[in-house]
């Protein structure tokens, strides 16, 4: 009778083990979960706007699920062995005051031991999966922004246009080679300077590793700046601090990437890709990275708009050099300033009385 007691109840550890260990085949996959339960499990992720986010939002919701139902087997195993082996329960039974002991079950310790392990290399996997498709860089980018972190805002410029998002269909190059050039010459100090070049062999006012590009969208204390974007399209971003550590986040990216000075001496990759942008809409964009007194204040937007809102966008830009980022968002049918950034403010001097926020009934 024990004998089909244990074997009654190792068929259902067994099924139990398999249904866990299905479940866990499906993390991380591009399988998307049914809605109501992601609504559950993605414990209020944004919804994603790249295929990287979907590929990191669908392994977030069914690592969740996985942690769901190793979460009630051992839950439903604690539970077990409290009601049926208490003493009360001993004692109705006229058994002795202690269970059968397992502690020299070989089998038993080895799965103990295995399941645990098989559990851990499939997360792992599956991690790595995810992680690799985010960081690739080889998403053939068409677009390629600069962007730079610094006390307490962004600069936003453009590297590289491919020829099918430009008017005149050839490759717009964007770099302003003059004030490259002065950045080079801030890379050393005269040898006969104090303290010459102290940081890793260059000057302490170091600004070479910036990039400088003849279109681009300064943030200021009175404006949020807006990243304008076209849908559907591999965008390259290359990262870099003029001050401190910075990160660079867009929640329905859902990941951030840190912003170094420095980045390649200080062996940190600057560049990410995304796929593409899938559908067209301003999208908030933060700093995650606590950098000083005006943090909270260091907003920005991500505008994704079409490709061919693009292209006149940036033909706008490049006819009008003095026009400011407004002017060129209003000229293509989209509101000039910032939407996604309320109630918070840009300007510095509110947070001085603890007023960062707007009145939502304000007219602003």
């Amino acid at each position: 009778m024990d004998k089909e007691v244990n074997r009654g109840f190792a068929k259902k550890a067994g099924v139990a083990g398999a249904l866990l260990l299905g479940s866990l085949a499906l993390t991380g996959c591009d399988v998307a979960a049914p809605d109501a339960l992601a609504n559950i499990l993605d414990m209020g992720w944004p919804d994603p706007v790249t295929p990287e986010g979907t590929q990191m939002y669908n392994f977030w919701v069914w690592t969740w699920l996985a942690a769901w139902i190793i979460g009630i087997i051992m839950w439903g195993l604690f539970i077990m062995a409290i009601v049926r082996w208490n003493r009360k329960a001993r004692e109705k039974q006229g058994a002795g005051e202690f269970p059968k002991q397992l502690q020299y079950n070989v089998p038993l310790e080895l799965t103990l031991t295995v399941v645990p392990i098989v559990i851990v290399m499939i997360l792992f996997f599956f991690t790595v999966q995810a992680q690799t498709q985010t960081t690739a860089l080889d998403k053939d980018p068409k677009v390629t922004v600069d962007v730079t972190g610094y006390q307490w805002n962004w600069k936003f410029g453009y590297a590289e246009v491919d020829g099918d998002l430009t008017e005149d269909g050839q490759d717009y190059d964007g770099l302003d080679a003059e004030r490259q050039a002065l950045a080079e010459e801030t890379k050393f100090d005269a040898e006969d300077a104090h303290n010459a070049n102290p940081i890793h062999g260059t000057s302490m006012g170091d600004l070479s590793y910036l990039n400088f590009n003849k279109i681009e969208t300064l943030g200021s204390t009175e404006e949020v700046p807006v990243l304008v974007l076209p849908t559907d399209t591999p965008i390259e971003f290359r990262l870099a601090s003029g001050d401190v550590n910075h990160a660079f986040w867009v929640p329905e990216f859902l990941f951030k990437r840190d912003v170094y000075a420095h980045p390649e001496s200080n062996q940190q990759q600057r560049k990410f890709q995304i796929e593409r942008i899938e559908e067209e809409g301003a999208f908030v964009g933060r700093c995650a990275e606590m950098c000083g007194t005006y943090h909270a204040m260091m907003n920005f937007e991500v505008r994704a708009v079409s490709p061919e809102k693009f292209e006149r966008y940036i033909q706008f830009r490049r006819d009008n050099p003095g026009a400011p980022n407004s002017e060129a968002l209003r000229s293509i049918g989209e509101e000039p300033y910032a939407t996604s950034t309320h109630p918070f403010v840009s300007d510095r001097t509110a947070t001085r009385d603890g007023e960062n926020t707007v009145d939502p009934n304000a007219n602003v």
